[in-house]
């Protein structure tokens, strides 16, 4: 038996990445997996999105470990189709247990370099496509007065990284967001908890799939980690998140640095 047998897991940003390795963690523990992903097109980003095809991968893999798995083409930027989301997965699969708001994007480079778009793509993502996910699962798991919820934010929401304003900002946004959804919710049966990964070795970062580091600004991040280790593979945070949401209800509104230490030298 599995600790998440008969759970139903909805996890944003699931098509590769973090969030297939969430999916797969998930699955192995007996939990049936909605993953969203495919979003519309995005401008000046340095890596591809997920695709239908990605999708459809994570699926595969959710199957062969004997689970369900319902993949849908949702962008958390649109309210309609999170909201459409949710709604399908209660009415395919007959409830909402586990959430993961995974979604995000990123982009790099000197504030007074951000370009409006840009900064609305980041914000409209990684903030309000929290905001959209938690908004429309909290009225299903107050229903069922059971819920885990996990937030991604980023070791960029702990500290100040040069080149990385707009997004460490919209990564300190969600801490204030769940830690706040934490207390409203904590009497209904409902925790809502963070991770914070450092880099992580996903098409985000890496997105040509070669060995070399892709960038100065990754070097510098990984110089800042007193763990002797490059960057985080994404089955090292999905271990945080299982612990998170097979909690039996006594964590909620923590945030868990799976961080190799970095912010040891700032608190």
């Amino acid at each position: 038996m599995g600790a998440l047998d008969g759970r139903v897991a909805l996890i944003t940003g699931g098509a590769r990445g973090q969030g297939r390795a969430h999916a797969l963690a998930l699955a192995a523990e007996g939990a049936d997996i909605v993953l969203a992903d495919a979003p519309a097109a995005m401008a000046d980003l340095t890596y591809p999105l997920g695709t239908e095809d990605d999708l459809r991968e994570t699926a595969k893999l959710v199957d062969e470990l004997g689970r369900r798995c319902m993949p849908l083409t949702v962008d958390v930027r649109d309210a309609a189709a999170v909201n459409a989301a949710v709604k399908q997965t209660v009415a395919d699969l007959g409830s909402l247990d586990i959430v993961v708001a995974n979604a995000g994007v990123v982009s790099t480079g000197p504030l007074d370099e951000v370009s409006d778009a840009i900064w609305q793509q980041l914000v409209d993502t990684n903030l309000t496509g929290a905001f959209h996910t938690l908004r429309a699962a909290i009225p299903v798991m107050r229903q069922q007065k059971f819920g885990r919820i996990v937030v991604t934010s980023s070791m960029g929401g702990r500290m100040g990284i040069p080149d990385l304003a707009a997004y460490n900002a919209t990564k300190w946004g969600v801490i204030g967001l769940a830690k706040s959804v934490a207390l409203e919710v904590a009497k209904e049966g409902i925790t809502v908890n963070v991770v914070c990964p450092t880099t992580t070795q996903t098409p985000m970062v890496q997105p040509t799939g070669a060995d070399d580091i892709p960038d100065e600004l990754v070097r510098r991040m990984m110089r800042a980690n007193p763990i002797p280790q490059p960057w985080l593979q994404p089955e090292d945070v999905s271990r945080g998140v299982l612990y998170l949401v097979t909690d039996p209800g006594v964590i909620t509104g923590s945030v868990l640095e799976i961080g190799l230490g970095g912010s040891a030298r700032i608190h």
